[in-house]
């Protein structure tokens, strides 16, 4: 089952929404729901889902509704260098700091860094900015986790981690500039409840960014390339931490297009996973 947040055509009251099946969303709002975080603290989320698709509440065609990102309250962190294709990118864009890179990859301690405030994540359909003073711009096509504020992985979702390669590659102490700035983090469109991490690491990630009609790169992954177990990322996480809201965690990118490529203002961004659904966004200039 799928929980969203969305807003109707009738109203701009943001509500949370279930989709248990095909192109229609059960409408929470008359049962009481009128937050995700409720929802996602619940020990028996699954068997709740499944009472409220069949409690006869009002729905809506998921076409004629606008889907908002399913971050609600919680902070968005990034774990990086999780995959060898990473490791390898990372080492390539930076002489100088590529023993970090190859280091992190072989280490007990994984790189987890955070990534955005809920009230900046961009939503399905919205632009992700560029920074204007980068040069070499890319999209992240990642998993990411929904966790409670016990450390539980309750869903599934998609996330963009927006990067600019060269202001990283220039010096690891400026990733956050790299990392964090204006519309950088897109996550959505919606959370997936029931699967395990065993059948997410069935999946496929498949990146597609268009400029105009063209098809400019494509690239795909598997989630089961991804070292580390999601326990163990999320183990790192909450060390030493807490989140009273939950959070939602990036789980680093396996497909990198080649050195030569940029984004440009107007390209299009499709991420796909395989047993989540797709998110798209336009890129514009930040």
């Amino acid at each position: 089952m799928k929980l969203c947040r969305f807003t109707a055509a009738a109203s701009a009251d943001v509500r949370v929404g279930l989709i248990a099946n095909g192109q229609t969303l059960v409408d929470l709002t008359d049962a009481g729901v009128h937050r995700m975080k409720g929802l996602l603290e619940r020990a028996d989320l699954a068997d709740e889902l499944t009472r409220l698709s069949a409690a006869g509440l009002t729905t809506h065609a998921l076409d004629s509704v606008r889907l908002l990102t399913p971050v609600e309250s919680q902070e968005v962190w990034a774990a990086g260098v999780t995959y060898r294709r990473s490791r390898e990118a990372r080492m390539v864009e930076s002489e100088f700091s590529a023993s970090a890179y190859d280091r992190v990859y072989d280490a007990e301690r994984p790189e987890i860094f955070f990534k955005s405030l809920p009230e900046k994540v961009v939503s399905p359909g919205e632009a992700v900015g560029i920074r204007r003073d980068a040069r070499w711009n890319v999209p992240e096509p990642e998993l990411a986790l929904a966790i409670n504020s016990d450390g539980a992985v309750v869903g599934f979702t998609i996330g963009n981690d927006m990067s600019s390669r060269d202001i990283e590659g220039e010096n690891l102490l400026y990733l956050p500039q790299a990392k964090m700035y204006a519309s950088s983090c897109a996550v959505g469109p919606w959370i997936v409840v029931g699967p395990t991490e065993d059948e997410a690491r069935q999946w496929t990630i498949q990146l597609e960014i268009r400029r105009g009609a063209e098809t400019v790169f494509a690239g795909d992954t598997r989630v089961g390339q991804i070292k580390r177990p999601f326990a163990e990322l999320v183990h790192y996480l909450f060390r030493s931490q807490t989140f009273p809201n939950g959070a939602v965690l990036l789980t680093g990118a396996g497909i990198v297009p080649p050195d030569s490529f940029t984004l440009e203002a107007h390209d299009a961004v499709r991420i796909s996973i395989s047993g989540v659904g797709t998110l798209e966004n336009a890129v514009a200039i930040v």
